[in-house]
């Protein structure tokens, strides 16, 4: 038996490795071989036939992988719709005149005056906070006013990042207005405004 006729008997078929892929050239080294040592043969296609089904395993497998995987870039392809930053958030109010006396003579606040009030079929402000706004609109409010739990932070709240917790504390102190610290530990303060919608402060 010629070497070529050993080697093809003992390397399976690409087709057989993998049906409906293709694989790589696999390269066989020459073997050197005594005359009619057939042994050697036998030998040395047993290793190469173990390499060349291990390789076709390893790319079966790589390629499950690849159409099993979800990659993050593929997610941002699907869902990237272009988010940029928190514009506003919207707060309701029974009385503006209240409310503004308590974000604006309180906490400091500064209405933007761009943005127009007379358009909307109720009464409101806009208030910056940072880069980003709170839209104070003169709604009833479907929440309960009694009954909310004592700290903030377990209610649904507003956080608004601050550089000073201490001198907001003693704001808030001077103005008699109650407030909660962060049950964690972490520099944040939770108080409430005239309609009992929860504001957390946390320092940055």
């Amino acid at each position: 038996m010629s070497c070529s006729s050993a080697m093809a008997i003992l390397l399976p078929s690409t087709s057989a490795l993998l049906p409906h892929k293709k694989v790589s050239r696999v390269w066989v080294a020459n073997i050197p071989l005594r005359k009619n040592n057939h042994q050697n043969v036998l030998q040395y296609g047993n290793i190469y036939r173990h390499r060349v089904l291990t390789k076709a395993q390893t790319s079966l497998e790589a390629d499950t992988r690849e159409q099993d995987s979800v990659t993050p870039e593929s997610l941002d392809d699907e869902n990237d719709f272009g988010v940029v930053s928190l514009h506003h958030v919207g707060i309701l109010c029974e009385n503006l005149e209240r409310s503004l006396d308590f974000y604006q003579n309180i906490l400091g606040l500064k209405i933007n005056e761009a943005r127009p009030h007379d358009k909307l079929p109720y009464r409101g402000a806009w208030l910056w906070v940072g880069s980003e706004m709170i839209h104070l609109m003169e709604l009833p409010n479907p929440d309960p006013y009694t009954g909310r739990p004592e700290h903030g932070g377990r209610d649904r709240h507003t956080c608004i990042a601050i550089r000073d917790v201490l001198k907001l504390k003693a704001i808030l102190d001077k103005a008699g207005i109650p407030y909660t610290l962060s049950r964690s530990g972490r520099p944040a303060i939770f108080t409430r405004d005239p309609d009992t919608n929860a504001l957390e402060f946390t320092q940055i």
